[in-house]
This record gives structure tokens, C-alpha cells and sequence, in this order.
């Protein structure tokens, strides 16, 4: 399913639009665990409740200390500490085109310096790295995003609106997401597959911080939430979307190793494309401009002038819907594509390749 324009940035919030300095503790409001117990239900154990206050508890003892703020000139958001050499992994849009940052460890009020380590606006990622780590840094658990399932509860970690060390609870509301961030405030307006919809309250600054399980593993790095194109861009309760751990493990591990990344991981057909309009100037399709010669398009014998009109059951309509499609879908899968040459529909299987970088 894409969706586009009915999604804002979680975003970078200006720090003074928060209090800051102010931290929420395990024990607070804010950890999504209640010290009221609620009155029995029929069928329900004693206790039960008490065992799920606990559980909360725990993991956010074990996750929360991972978990830092990030300031960068008047705006910030959220991250995650990566390794014990002082990487922090967060998304693109909270370090924009900055190379230094100030950053908070949780339950600090210490400021450490950190520079850029490298950033991947296609995937909405970016490493940053403390300049000296202190001692007892406690990088964070990474879960096998193939093990996520939907009504698994989450716990969203990170700094809404500057509240550091905030946490807020939810569920695995649908895995498989293919979502397109909006340009424009940091955003890198990017398309990004298999991203992890959550009910967890997600609010500006939670961008960059941690989506995790009742194991203590991080499932997600939080990176949008929806708004209502009804109320002027007002929030919509309970839909937030976060970049899966297996796409946060592969392209920060290439970051650190590399400082650039040469796998990306994404399907891509091997064309140069535009989108296409009919002689009422309405989108009709993605124009091919030039085929990659080796490439999947030109392996299945598409050219220059054809114009794709659908990616396997997904209706194409423009560059965009082509992108959305292509960002579903994995490197080396097959799917039909078809497409109009001299004004006659046409279809060819092809063999998707991989997203070159610059």
C-alpha cells in the first residue's frame, strides 16, 4: 500500500517548542504503563496487568539508556546508539545538511559533541558519531524485521517536541508499508519500502529514536507519522510509520564501514523515466528516457519511448507511482510490467535489478 500525501514528517521540532530539560522516567505517564490497576474483567487473571507493567518496565530499563536526543542549530530529534565506538544511527532529515551536533545520552543533562559520519537521504537514514564516547555506552538490539508481526506491542522511544527520554505504547498495526515522505522542512521526500506502521504515538522529534518490542530489540527507527488532509495537516491519532531493523542494519553497517552506500537493497528496472500525460495534460504513465544498457528493463526488451502504465497489479501514473511500486519490491524478484509502444498495450516479465548510487 503507498501512501504520500496525507503523511507529514515526525520531524525535527524546534528545541524551544519543548521542554527540553525535562525527562520522562520509567515510572512516568509518558512510559504508557499505568500504576492504576484497572478493575477485573471477565475471563481476565490476577495479576495479569501488573505482568504487563512489568514487562514495560523492563524494556524500557534495557532500551531506554540507547536512546539519545540530538540538537542540530535550533531543531532536533532522536537517535540510537548504534556500537560502543560512539555511532549513532538516526534518519536523514533530522541531521539535514549539518556535519555537527550536540547530542543528550538519556537521563543526561551532559552535551556531547558528534559529527556526520555519512547520511543516505534515499532510505532516510544517517550515522553520526560522538566525538569522545564516554564509557558505558549501551548499544541497542536489532530484531529480524522478518519476525515482526502484526498486534505485537511497541514501545515508541525519543524526544516529542523535546521531551527527552519520552516513551509512548502501541502495536504492530501492519508490516509491509510502502510509504512517500513529503519534501520540503529537512525532508528528503524519500520512498521507502517495507516500513512498519504503529499505533505508538509518534510526534515531532520522535524522528530518529527507537521502535521496540516486548524482547527489548529495536523493530523500527520512528520516522512519520500521518496527518488529516480534513483538518489541515492535523495530526492523525495512532498511525505511525517506522524503517524496519533489517534496512537500518544494512545501510548503517555500510555507512560506518564505507561512508557511502553501494548496496542499496531496492528493486530498480535500469531506466532513466518521466512521467507521461495524454492530450488532456493528465498523468498517463511513466515515460521511459533511456534504458541502462545490461540492465533489467533493457533485458526484457523495453526501450526508450515506452511508456509503463503498470508495475505487476499496480496501476502507474506518473514517476511517482512508478517509484512508489518499485520501492514494494526487492532486487532480483520478477514482475510484469506493462506498458504502451505505437499506442498498443504490451507486457514483458521482467527480472528486477539493484538501485545504483551516485
Amino acid at each position: 500500500m503507498a501512501l504520500a500525501a496525507v503523511l507529514a514528517l515526525a520531524g525535527c521540532s524546534s528545541s524551544s517548542s519543548g521542554s527540553s530539560g525535562s525527562s520522562g522516567s520509567p515510572s512516568s505517564p509518558s512510559a504508557g504503563a499505568s500504576s492504576k490497576q484497572p478493575s477485573s474483567a471477565p475471563g481476565a487473571q490476577p495479576g495479569g496487568a501488573n505482568q504487563l507493567q512489568d514487562a514495560y518496565q523492563r524494556v524500557i530499563a534495557d532500551v531506554l539508556p540507547s536512546v539519545v536526543q540530538i540538537t542540530t542549530g535550533d531543531s532536533l530529534g532522536s537517535g540510537i546508539v548504534y556500537d560502543d565506538k560512539g555511532d549513532i544511527v538516526t534518519n536523514a532529515h533530522v541531521v539535514g545538511t549539518a556535519t555537527a551536533f550536540t547530542v543528550t545520552l538519556a537521563n543526561s543533562s551532559k552535551t556531547l559533541d558528534a559529527t556526520l559520519v555519512a547520511s543516505y537521504p534515499d532510505s532516510d537514514l544517517a550515522v553520526i558519531r560522538l566525538s569522545s564516547p564516554p564509557g558505558g555506552l549501551k548499544p541497542a538490539a536489532f530484531a529480524d524485521s522478518g519476525k515482526v508481526q502484526l498486534g505485537q506491542i511497541t514501545l515508541a522511544m525519543g524526544s516529542p517536541l523535546g521531551l527527552s527520554s519520552s516513551v509512548t505504547q502501541g502495536i504492530v498495526s501492519a508490516t509491509g508499508r510502502t510509504v512517500s515522505e513529503p519534501r520540503g522542512g529537512g525532508s528528503p521526500g524519500a520512498t521507502i519500502g517495507n516500513m512498519v506502521q504503529t499505533s505508538a504515538a509518534i510526534n515531532p522529534g520522535n524522528s530518529g529514536g527507537a521502535l521496540v518490542n516486548l524482547d527489548s530489540q529495536v523493530i523500527g527507527i520512528n520516522t512519520l507519522a500521518a496527518t488529516e488532509p480534513q483538518t489541515n495537516g492535523g495530526a492523525a491519532p495512532g498511525i505511525g510509520f517506522a524503517i524496519p531493523a533489517s534496512t537500518i542494519t544494512s545501510i548503517a553497517d555500510q555507512l560506518i564501514k564505507q561512508g557511502k552506500v553501494t548496496n542499496t537493497g531496492r528493486a530498480a528496472l535500469g531506466i532513466v523515466a518521466r512521467s507521461s500525460f495524454n492530450q488532456q495534460f493528465q498523468p498517463a504513465g511513466a515515460v521511459i528516457v533511456s534504458v541502462t544498457q545490461g540492465g533489467a528493463a533493457a533485458g526484457a526488451g523495453l526501450q526508450a519511448g515506452d511508456v509503463i502504465t503498470k508495475i505487476g497489479d499496480t496501476p502507474v501514473d506518473s514517476l511517482n507511482a512508478l517509484t512508489t511500486a518499485l520501492a514494494s519490491l526487492t532486487p532480483g524478484s520478477k514482475v510484469t510490467v506493462t506498458y504502451t509502444r505505437d499506442g498498443k498495450d504490451q507486457t514483458a516479465d521482467v527480472t528486477l535489478g539493484t538501485l545504483e548510487t551516485p
